[in-house]
C-alpha cells in the first residue's frame, strides 16, 4: 500500500492542525485553515484551564470527520476526565498521548465508545510497543513525536546542529511509518517545532509524502500551505501517473512505457500519486 492509500484509513487529508483546547474562539479559524483540527487537552493546556478546556471540547461544534481530539496519557490526572469530555461530544477520533501499550488503548475505547485512535508514540516505550498498537482493531492512525521521545531517554533534543533529526528520532520516525503500514492504517508525521522557517516544513513534508506517510501535524497555520503543496504531486507527476495507469488497461501484465518498464510497483506508485492529489485538495467548508 503506499502513503496515501494508506492515509484513507484516518481519511483526513494531510494536513493536521493543532488548536488549544482551552482556545474555543480559535477552534472555527483552525477548521478553516486545515484538513483537520486536533483539539488538544494535553500539552497546549495548563492544569489550571483543563476543565475548561474539556467544556469547550463538549460543547464544540466542529465537523466529527474532519476533528480529532487529544486526550492526555492514560497515567495522568484527569485522563477519564478528558474521556468523558470526549464521549460527551461529537467527536468519535482521539488522539492518546504517550501510549505505550494496547490496554490503553482499551481504556479509551471503555471511556468512549466507537472511538476511532490515534496513537502517538513519542516514549521509548511507546516506540518498542508500535506493531502491537498498530494491530489494535481501534486504532486508525499513528503519529510520532520527537522532543518527547528524545526527553524520555535522557536527551536534550531531537535535532544537531544543522537542524537534521539524530539517528534516534529517525529510528522512531521508520519504526511508525513501518508498523502503520504493515497493518494498513494512517502514519503522521511530527510536527516541526521552527515555525518561521516554511522552506523547511515544505521540505519535511515532501520527504514525509515521499516515505508513505498519509499526513503531518502542524502546530501553526502557516505550515498548512507548504504540507498541502508537499503532499500534492506536481501537474506533470501526476499526468504521468494517470497515462501509466491508462496504458494498464490496455495491456495486462509488465510493459513498456516512454522507455520505463512498468509493473505492479510502479503501478501502485502511481495509483498513490493520484491518491495524493485528491487528499491533498482543500476541503469544501
Amino acid at each position: 500500500m503506499s502513503g496515501a492509500l494508506l492515509g484513507s484509513a484516518l481519511g483526513m487529508g494531510p494536513a493536521l492542525l493543532f488548536c488549544p483546547g482551552d482556545r474555543p474562539d480559535r477552534f472555527g479559524k483552525a477548521a478553516e485553515r486545515a484538513d483537520a483540527v486536533i483539539l488538544d487537552l494535553e500539552d497546549a493546556v495548563g492544569p489550571e484551564s483543563k476543565t475548561a478546556a474539556r467544556e469547550a471540547v463538549r460543547a464544540a461544534t466542529l465537523d466529527p470527520e474532519r476533528t480529532i481530539v487529544r486526550v492526555q496519557d492514560a497515567s495522568a490526572d484527569g485522563f477519564e476526565e478528558d474521556l468523558a469530555a470526549v464521549a460527551a461530544s461529537p467527536f468519535r477520533t482521539v488522539m492518546l498521548a504517550k501510549t505505550e501499550a494496547p490496554e490503553q488503548v482499551d481504556r479509551v475505547v471503555a471511556g468512549v465508545p466507537g472511538a476511532r485512535v490515534v496513537v502517538l508514540c513519542e516514549t521509548a516505550r511507546g516506540v518498542l510497543a508500535a506493531e502491537r498498537l498498530a494491530a489494535h482493531d481501534a486504532v486508525v492512525g499513528m503519529m510520532w513525536g520527537a522532543e518527547d521521545l528524545v526527553a524520555s531517554l535522557g536527551g536534550t533534543s531531537s535535532r544537531d546542529e544543522s537542524g537534521a533529526y539524530r539517528d534516534v528520532a529517525r529510528h522512531a520516525r521508520s519504526r511508525i511509518l513501518l508498523a502503520a503500514g504493515a497493518f494498513g492504517i494512517t502514519a503522521i508525521d511530527a510536527i516541526r517545532a521552527d515555525i518561521a522557517d516554511l522552506e523547511g516544513a515544505h521540505a519535511e513534508a515532501v520527504d514525509a509524502a515521499a516515505s508513505g506517510f498519509g499526513a503531518k501535524a502542524a502546530i501553526h497555520p502557516s505550515h498548512v500551505e507548504p504540507y498541502r503543496r508537499a503532499f500534492a504531486p506536481s501537474d506533470a507527476e501526476l499526468d504521468l501517473a494517470r497515462r501509466i495507469l491508462h496504458a494498464a488497461t490496455l495491456q495486462p501484465g509488465v510493459f513498456s512505457f516512454e522507455g520505463q518498464m512498468v509493473d505492479e510497483p510502479i503501478l501502485r506508485h502511481a495509483r498513490s500519486v493520484v491518491e495524493r492529489a485528491a487528499s491533498a485538495q482543500p476541503r469544501e467548508r
